[in-house]
């Protein structure tokens, strides 16, 4: 009982002072060595020994006892550690109070409001391409809380990528850039679904893809895609924001020819011959404008999921980024559009 005092003693000692954890565990230890001494030291039957209660076996079978336990939990701490816990499921409910501190700063924008962040909430987007526009929209769609983001890409990351594509590190060059752009998304906000899709779109697949989705977004790099893209979207009825970026300059809009604004057809009805619109691999281009660009796109798709403001559909914006200019263009839809000439919106 003696020891067993002290032992408390010592301990509400440790908490009246605020006394660290391992302070407290160190001045029991202390006593419990003191205590072993004293039976090992002092005559058996000394009067000390005897107030200190049990032999010299009991008070080290007792210290091994507590040391097995506490090398047990802290095996247990370290195990723990070590565990990457599952991050909690995209939910389309309402919002926990980890997502509501989240996006407080969404919510207490008159524009966006909480029914403006329950749609993003909600909202499907698929971003085809997690290159140098794709990055930075992936980055700002995740971080926004949009609910479900698609991405389809085939390419894998590589060190040239990494001067302007925002989304992807050097330790993943190789991986394939939809896992990648996954991890970054996930590490960002692990309170929204992400569908990597790691293979390259198709014109026999693009229209049951895009079905899936409120909204798409084309990060591209050739005209190619870009066509069959537009082609896919008018055909499901999806709005399509699309960006193209080349040196120094920038230009994005959003097609939409279901609700009355033209489609990528109409405003290029054809490809420009070769050499007048070169890649960026033989161009060059300055690695933050797709960020600049990139971050546009992501800025229309919050806008149109929440019906913020004013959106790109009919208007194009011309962003130079060497002399700092930005210019709007309106767009008019071609009634004899090859694409959309059909659809009436």
């Amino acid at each position: 009982m003696t020891v067993l005092l002290i032992a408390a003693f010592l301990v509400a000692l440790g908490l009246v002072l605020k006394f660290p954890a391992q302070i407290v565990w160190g001045m029991l230890l202390v006593l419990w060595g003191a205590v072993v001494l004293a039976h090992l030291l002092l005559p058996q039957g000394h009067a000390l020994a005897r107030a200190l209660g049990g032999s010299f076996e009991h008070w080290l079978v007792a210290g091994g006892v507590v040391a097995m336990i506490l090398t047990y939990r802290k095996g247990l701490g370290v195990l723990r550690g070590r565990v990457r816990p599952a991050p909690p499921p995209a939910q389309t409910g309402a919002f926990s109070p980890a997502e509501l501190d989240r996006y407080a700063r969404h919510i207490v924008l008159r524009e966006v409001g909480g029914p403006g962040q329950k749609r993003l909430k909600g909202a499907k987007v698929l971003v085809v391409g997690a290159g140098g526009l794709g990055s930075p929209s992936l980055l700002y769609l995740a971080a926004a809380g949009v609910g479900t983001i698609g991405v389809i890409d085939d390419d894998i990351v590589s060190s040239s990528n990494l001067q302007r594509q925002v989304i992807h590190t050097d330790a993943r060059i190789g991986q394939p850039k939809v896992f990648s752009a996954e991890a970054a998304m996930k590490a960002l906000n692990p309170f929204i679904e992400i569908r990597p899709h790691n293979r390259r779109l198709s014109e026999a697949e693009a229209p049951a893809l895009f079905a899936g989705y409120d909204l798409i977004l084309d990060g591209s790099d050739n005209f190619d895609t870009r066509y069959m893209i537009n082609a896919a979207a008018v055909a499901a009825g999806k709005p399509l924001i699309s960006a193209a970026i080349t040196q120094w300059e920038g230009q994005i809009s959003l097609y939409d020819p279901a609700r009355g604004a033209p489609c990528y057809a109409c405003i290029f009805p054809e490809r420009p011959a070769d050499g007048l619109a070169p890649a960026c691999a033989v161009a060059g281009v300055m690695g933050a404008l797709p960020g600049v660009v990139g971050a546009m796109m992501a800025v229309e798709a919050i806008k149109e999921i929440t019906g913020a403001g004013e959106g790109l559909r009919g208007r194009m914006l011309i962003y130079d980024a060497l002399y700092a200019e930005a210019r709007g263009i309106t767009l008019k839809r071609n009634p004899d559009c090859a694409v959309c000439g059909g659809v009436h919106g």
